[in-house]
């Protein structure tokens, strides 16, 4: 096996902004190769994630036996393994300058000295300490969330806030679900994937920031529960509402029917909550019944940095129906040719055909 290369954290000098550089996940079978829909009875055969093979992946982390059980054995519900390719390994130790970065200013970053940087100091770096987790959301082999049913969605969601609840010291935790090949995923079987940072992502942190500064201007008030009244008084980008949450196409919506989820009332953390899991089973039918099966997708929580105190967790889907140029790749402006407005109204359309409006 390849010597294992430990990831680092380096910041653009120009913009900013972080890389992860993690050597070992080249080392993934058909990293480069362009994407293959792989036979379905060929990939179960296979698959290191179905009940019954645990001894292909990693010792576990964590697992839901409701029949209690030896770890690594079969009779699990959902299952926890380090990522045999981590874009982060080690652990985080807060006597590093760099560990627990809590906002968009970086140790690491060379614009941080008060005087002309040396060579060296232009091109710093820190470790990628932290944890990478694959959550396999069920043990039979099911390549799609909807394929699990409102039951195993609905478990496949707890389980991720009991994953996240598990990395309260780290500064930051994006969980995140790849559906195909064109959205990132490297194998079938239904799982998400759980990064621990010891850092806060600038886009994250630019949205505390939003939030917070809306919460003072309005002395007191809540940037995406005042969203949500709107979006629901308007009518014209709301798929979906119920007594837990709301399911809206975004304003500026980055791409052809993205969604965006969120409980009606503000809960900072996602894996404090219990709301959300029905809806995202009326998110995943209602794309089901726009395109005749749900399309490639990339899913992913934004739950509330460590120490924030204003924030109002949301899940975000976005189905891979374009693809991003150089305009978008160069200016990090995208854009969209179908509006959310129009998004909406198609997504509104199935759900009523079916009942579900």
């Amino acid at each position: 096996m390849p010597e294992r290369v430990t990831p680092e954290i380096r910041i653009d000098q120009l913009t900013g902004l972080r890389s992860i550089l993690a050597p070992g996940r080249a080392e993934r079978p058909e990293a480069f190769a362009p994407p293959q829909a792989v036979p379905a009875a060929d990939a179960a055969e296979t698959c290191p994630f179905c009940e019954g093979r645990e001894d292909r992946t990693p010792p576990e982390v964590w697992a839901d036996r409701a029949g209690g059980g030896p770890p690594d054995a079969p009779g699990w519900s959902q299952r926890s393994v380090p990522n045999l390719y981590p874009a982060l390994s080690g652990e985080l130790d807060d006597s590093a300058p760099s560990a627990r970065e809590s906002g968009l200013s970086s140790a690491a970053d060379p614009l941080t000295g008060s005087s002309r940087a040396s060579g060296q100091q232009l091109f710093g770096s820190a470790p990628a300490v932290g944890s990478h987790e694959v959550i396999v959301n069920a043990p039979a082999h099911r390549d799609r969330l909807i394929d699990l049913g409102e039951a195993g969605i609905a478990a496949s969601v707890a389980a991720w806030r009991e994953r996240i609840a598990a990395h309260a010291d780290a500064s930051y935790v994006h969980l995140i679900v790849n559906e195909g090949p064109l959205a990132g995923a490297s194998l079938e079987h239904s799982h998400a994937q759980l990064y621990a940072l010891p850092f806060v992502p600038a886009t994250v942190a630019r949205e505390r920031e939003r939030f917070t500064a809306y919460h003072e201007r309005t002395m007191g008030s809540h940037l995406l529960e005042d969203l949500i009244v709107e979006e629901v008084r308007r009518r014209e980008r709301l798929v979906a509402v119920d007594a837990e949450a709301v399911l809206f196409c975004p304003w500026a919506s980055r791409s052809p029917f993205e969604l965006r989820l969120a409980p009606r009332s503000r809960e900072r953390r996602f894996e404090n909550d219990d709301r959300g899991a029905a809806m995202l089973t009326t998110a995943l039918r209602a794309l089901e019944g726009v395109f005749g099966a749900t399309p490639q997708l990339n899913l992913w929580v934004r739950t509330a940095p460590r120490g924030s105190d204003e924030f109002h967790w949301h899940l975000d889907l976005v189905p891979r129906l374009a693809t991003k140029a150089g305009f978008e790749l160069g200016t990090g402006v995208d854009i969209n040719v179908y509006p959310p407005e129009r998004a909406a109204a198609d997504l509104r359309g199935v759900l009523a055909d079916r009942g579900q409006d």
